[in-house]
């Protein structure tokens, strides 16, 4: 099953892989120790499979450890302590919104989009606890995420205008010096920042900035701004760290399998009916 699954994904990524390597071959030679190493084009080589090391999809902010909702999953369901990554230390609701944030906070076992494995958005997609791929061209670049099969496309031309909302987002991006800098636009609302209730609205705008600092560490910063939910733009910022297993790979992890019985099983036709 393990097997068929690496496949499966090692064919969808490999493709990918092939496609956009065609339009931009990679430069062969190292780079200093404290340099990322270069595309054939003089950018910042940003290939390879890439993973937070935090708790921010727990909570953005500052929090102590916390039992889990469910009491028979003991410390396994309970939440860690973590430093936030919000800069400035609170992420700024307006009054109604943060009303709304803690409902969503008392409610989180029925609420949380990552318990019903629905696609996770920008920027919650870059710090769950699963790694991802980005495949790097000129042109485009793909990051595949291995949570829920989740993936982007940033068009690296001229601006383009989404045709409407989606999960991901509509991804235009450039580069500043040695930054890729993402403008990510039009995301449905159903999304949430992490496990804590922290929400947006349709209105959301995200401005990612990748900047490398080793080989083998980027500073994944991102900037939020929706006026319906906040009263200002605010700040995330984290390291990303690149996986050094020999055998580093995407594998499967298509959850909509597991939360059937959740989201459907009272539909399920009674003996009697």
């Amino acid at each position: 099953m393990l097997n068929n699954s690496r496949k499966c994904r090692g064919v969808a990524v490999g493709a990918a892989l092939a496609l956009l390597w065609l339009s931009a071959p990679l430069a062969r030679a190292q780079a200093p120790a404290n340099k990322a190493p270069r595309t054939a084009d003089g950018k910042p080589n940003l290939n390879g499979i890439w993973q937070a090391n935090n708790t921010a999809n727990w909570d953005l902010q500052d929090h102590a450890a916390r039992a889990g909702e469910i009491v028979a999953l003991g410390a396994v369901g309970a939440a860690p302590a973590g430093l936030g990554v919000v800069e400035g230390g609170a992420i700024p609701y307006l009054p109604a919104a943060e009303a709304k944030r803690k409902e969503n906070f008392a409610n989180r076992v029925k609420l949380d989009p990552e318990i019903k494995c629905y696609l996770p958005g920008v920027p919650r997609a870059t710090y769950m606890p699963y790694p991802f791929q980005i495949v790097q061209s000129q042109n485009r670049i793909l990051i595949a995420y291995e949570y829920a099969g989740a993936e982007r496309v940033i068009n690296m031309g001229a601006p383009t205008k989404a045709p409407d909302n989606f999960w991901m987002g509509w991804s235009n991006g450039h580069w500043e010096g040695d930054t890729l800098v993402v403008d990510v636009t039009s995301q449905n609302d159903q999304t949430w920042f992490d496990r804590s209730g922290d929400f947006h609205s349709d209105a959301l705008h995200v401005i990612e900035r990748y900047t490398p600092l080793t080989p083998d560490a980027l500073l994944y910063e991102a900037t939020i701004d929706d006026p319906k939910v906040f009263s200002r733009p605010w700040k995330i910022s984290m390291p990303l760290y690149r996986r050094l297993e020999k055998n580093a790979q995407l594998l499967e992890f298509k959850c909509v399998e597991f939360v059937e019985e959740l989201l459907y099983g009272h539909l399920r036709k009674k003996p009697n009916q």
